[in-house]
């Protein structure tokens, strides 16, 4: 089964989203992805990938890979994090938690990796994008326990690179884990 997540991490309406970035960060992501309501309008809460959100994702619904979309609104990043566990008081988490409580008072723990600043959008070759960007990605697959099978660089139907291998093994069950 294929899953889809972004490069990074929205979120419409309130509750807890530990990753949530305020000020310049969470509104240059928010411009960048267009990331508001298509019929209200109202803007979406981002904020960095949460890797502990994508792995209970992957685990509950049986996801074999994923689509990883909107890859190109990092460009032109210095620094890029990627949410690995949270804290909650003394105690590391890395599995998400089934009391949304108790999430309220969880802090992510960040791994950060560079930016690139070769534009990715319209790239349509795992191999042409920029080496921090690939190996953005194999992080991603690192830390969520799950393959990119699909990486969209853009919003055209063709900014989308498709990474035949991976999707083959999806296809025929053999997709081993990260």
């Amino acid at each position: 089964m294929l899953g889809v997540a972004k490069a990074y991490t929205t979120r419409v309406g309130a509750g807890p989203l530990p990753t949530e970035l305020d000020g310049d960060m969470g509104n240059r992501l928010r411009d960048g992805g267009n990331e508001y309501g298509s019929v209200t309008g109202r803007p979406r809460r981002c904020g960095w990938y949460d890797a502990v959100v994508v792995r209970y994702g992957v685990r509950i619904n049986g996801i074999d890979a994923l689509a990883l979309t909107k890859l190109d609104v990092l460009d032109g990043l210095d620094r890029i994090d990627i949410c690995t566990a949270y804290t909650c008081g003394s105690r590391t988490l890395t599995e998400f938690p089934s009391d949304v409580s108790q999430l309220a008072k969880c802090e992510p723990v960040y791994e950060s990796m560079p930016g690139w600043k070769t534009p990715t959008r319209g790239v349509r070759r795992f191999a042409d994008l920029p080496e921090a960007a690939r190996r953005y990605i194999s992080r991603l697959e690192e830390v969520s326990d799950v393959r990119m099978a699909i990486v969209s660089t853009g919003s055209e139907r063709d900014d989308t690179i498709l990474r035949g291998d991976v999707l083959q093994a999806c296809r025929m069950g053999e997709l081993q884990k990260t």
